[in-house]
């Protein structure tokens, strides 16, 4: 079997292939045959090792993975050979609150899933909805369980109840068609009219251009007769903007500090935040629960995610260059078929 492996801090160039045996699974694991990945901003930080979570040398990198089980270990119950599955991104969090001892990540801390065949542990997977593909369940784990711990955790998303969420990328798209679903009210930040236009395609109600609008909470305020929304997902920031457009008792989901470059980590104006009067609540991606919960409203809803590209397993390299690239719009796939 081929896995990647990487040197953090080198970027590109500490990407490496290597041949292995295929595993072994221990007890309470599976090995999977892992049919697709996904990629994104995540992984380009953790190619330059500029992530949040310390990064393993030599680590396999990769958190987004769906698959096929092939082997099981002693003890296993919940899931059988022949299953589809997808990995969850903190294998340890199955259920509560993000804890310190839960913070072993998929392809930083702990090997990923950019591999052939990976070792997973049985709590650490969660079944793929029927009607997805191996591509489309792959493009779920971070963006979409974001997204979902982003609605569903906190104060109730009632119909009717106005969401903005920053930015046209993967969890924001996520986050448009599940607050939709809720029966809510989406305003979305992009940079450009195309971008614009498919997002008004998938259900934005407004759409705001924060390169023309840099100030854009005062257009979140103008839209809201003034009263600003009730939830703001904010994967980008910069984070001031959102405590401005927020309403009194809504809630900010923050989401993404470490992708905001120097606007995530200016410091914010006490005053501001206190102005706002909301709860300002950090999201980091989800668990195993909230990944089966996200699963349940896929499968009723028979949603599938935007894909962006798709590049076979060879050329991975390839991929990140696209994401280096920006402007995409959706999530990059990386096929193993």
């Amino acid at each position: 079997m081929k896995s990647y492996r990487l040197e953090p801090g080198r970027g590109l160039a500490g990407l490496t292939v290597h041949d292995q045996d295929e595993p072994e699974p221990g007890r309470g694991q599976v090995v999977v045959k892992i049919r697709a990945n996904s990629i994104g901003s995540r992984d380009l930080l953790v190619l330059a090792d500029n992530y949040v979570l310390p990064i393993r040398p030599k680590v396999v990198p990769g958190c987004e993975g769906a698959g096929e089980v092939v082997a099981v270990g002693e003890d296993v119950s919940r899931v059988k050979t022949g299953d589809r599955v997808a990995a969850t991104v903190f294998p340890r969090w199955l259920d509560g609150p993000f804890r310190r001892e839960n913070a072993a990540q998929l392809g930083t801390m702990i090997d990923g899933v950019l591999t052939e065949y990976a070792v997973l542990d049985e709590g650490g997977v969660v079944p793929v909805p029927e009607h997805l593909s191996f591509e489309e369940a792959a493009a779920l784990p971070l963006a979409a369980v974001t997204a979902w711990n982003a609605l569903t955790t906190g104060s109730a998303l009632h119909p009717g109840a106005t969401v903005l969420t920053l930015g046209s990328g993967a969890v924001s798209l996520f986050v448009l068609r599940f607050a939709k679903l809720a029966g809510a009210r989406v305003l979305v930040t992009t940079s450009n009219a195309a971008k614009a236009e498919r997002l008004r395609a998938l259900g934005a109600d407004e759409v705001i251009n924060y390169r023309e609008n840099p100030g854009w909470a005062e257009e979140v305020r103008a839209l809201t007769d003034g009263l600003g929304v009730d939830r703001v997902v904010d994967a980008t920031g910069p984070l001031e903007q959102s405590l401005k457009s927020v309403a009194p008792g809504g809630e900010v989901a923050f989401a993404g500090y470490w992708l905001s470059g120097t606007e995530g980590t200016t410091p914010i104006d006490p005053a501001t935040l206190f102005m706002a009067g909301a709860t300002l609540r950090r999201v980091a991606t989800g668990s195993r629960a909230h990944f089966l919960e996200l699963n349940r409203a896929v499968e009723t809803h028979r949603l599938r995610p935007v894909i962006d590209q798709v590049f076979p397993f060879e050329q991975v390299p390839d991929a990140f260059k696209y994401c280096e690239s920006g402007g995409g719009f959706g999530k990059v796939i990386i096929s193993h078929t």
